[in-house]
């Protein structure tokens, strides 16, 4: 049995890990609702996938890269806020999503078009780790090489820019990093859930820490930790895979915010 789990736990943890890390990192550029987007782009290029009959993961990831491309030059263009291009956005990829599932070949409510909607993470196998795992090492690679000015922009962008730092195309190279994790992780969590794994871990970790390299460590931890309980529960109790971690995710928040030393004195000067 475990022959068969033990991949699917394996990617459950590494999925944990990295969307708590680049959610934290998302969070603390204020690009949540970017993220938000990207992950139903990505459900609408998986959807085609299904369509065309083709793995879902190539196109899932050039309709999230695609979307991380045009964000930045259909603000300028249109002169909207990016809030009301983002608003715009979502509905279009979720309505895109839904009108591929409906053309996919046999029930509508198939097997594989429901993982990408609530994931079918047991049904990962050692492809899908290499997948994240590449997906690891990239953004590893990318944190190591660039580590200085990321830190930077993520602690105070405004001083960022004044050292000389650009800081547009690092934002940009962090969407590009999230939507590989969001098209990676798509169908083994699904675009509905998916959100969570990216926001939850990191709005404990804030509750937890002031320090911004302690609050991706913390981030991260909590996101694997809330997948590997989940995982854990869900087989112990027969329980949704991706509704379970979601849950423990909310759990490890509600204590977080109740223990956190930012309730009890203000933030140190």
């Amino acid at each position: 049995m475990w022959d068969i789990l033990l991949p699917s736990l394996v990617a459950a943890l590494l999925v944990g890990w990295l969307c708590g890390l680049w959610g934290a990192v998302v969070v603390r550029l204020q690009l949540a609702a970017v993220g938000f987007a990207m992950a139903h782009a990505a459900f609408a290029g998986a959807a085609l996938g299904l369509v065309l009959g083709v793995s879902p993961f190539p196109v899932s990831l050039v309709f999230s890269l695609f979307l991380a491309a045009i964000l930045g030059p259909l603000t300028e263009t249109t002169r909207l806020p990016a809030e009301v291009v983002l608003g715009v956005v979502f509905p279009v990829t979720m309505a895109l999503g839904f009108v591929f599932l409906s053309l996919v070949p046999g029930p509508a409510f198939s097997s594989p078009a429901l993982s990408l909607l609530w994931g079918s993470i047991l049904g990962a196998g050692w492809k899908d780790v290499a997948i994240l795992a590449a997906v690891l090492g990239g953004s590893g690679v990318f944190l190591l090489l660039f580590r200085r000015e990321v830190f930077s922009i993520l602690l105070e962008r405004r001083l960022a820019e004044e050292a000389g730092i650009p800081t547009r195309p690092y934002t940009w190279a962090v969407l590009f990093v999230v939507g590989s994790l969001v098209a990676a992780s798509l169908r083994l969590v699904g675009g509905i859930l998916i959100y969570s794994l990216l926001l939850i871990p990191a709005a404990a970790a804030a509750q937890l820490a002031y320090d911004m390299k302690a609050i991706l460590a913390i981030a991260g931890g909590m996101g694997a930790a809330a997948a590997g309980a989940g995982f854990l529960a869900s087989y112990a109790l027969d329980l949704p895979l991706g509704a379970a971690i979601s849950l423990v995710g909310a759990m490890f928040l509600a204590v977080a915010t109740l223990i956190s030393p930012k309730r009890r004195r203000p933030r140190p000067i």
